[in-house]
């Protein structure tokens, strides 16, 4: 399934600094775990990806690094910050209210057990 651009805006980025809490990746890596990870629906290609990480280094949501991976090719590497760290939290918590007004209007099926 292909999401639309304005959605992908708002989940791109949240979801980016999510995998990255978890441990530093660099490019390729991160944009197959994000395929993986959510079965394809937040699938991003280089032109995608690339700019996003970009945007939120110069936020100062994420720092990069050059290091050499276990192929031996030095590759950048990219971690979330303390300030990346903050953001994540403050964006789940968004992202929880929508989820729930969304089920709550029947757009999304209700969680089990509720």
């Amino acid at each position: 399934m292909r999401i639309e651009r304005e959605l992908m805006r708002g989940a791109g980025p949240v979801a980016v600094l999510q995998i990255l809490a978890e441990r530093a990746m660099y490019g390729y890596e991160l944009a197959t775990e994000l395929e993986c990870r959510s079965r394809g629906v937040l699938e991003m290609g280089h032109s995608t990806l690339y700019p996003l990480l970009y945007n939120l280094e110069a936020k100062g949501w994420v720092a990069a690094a050059w290091r050499e991976a276990r192929s031996g090719r030095d590759r950048k590497y990219y971690r979330l910050t303390a300030k990346g760290q903050a953001v994540l939290k403050e964006q789940r918590a968004q992202w929880r209210a929508v989820t729930d007004a969304m089920r709550r209007l029947g757009v999304m099926a209700p969680e089990p057990g509720t």
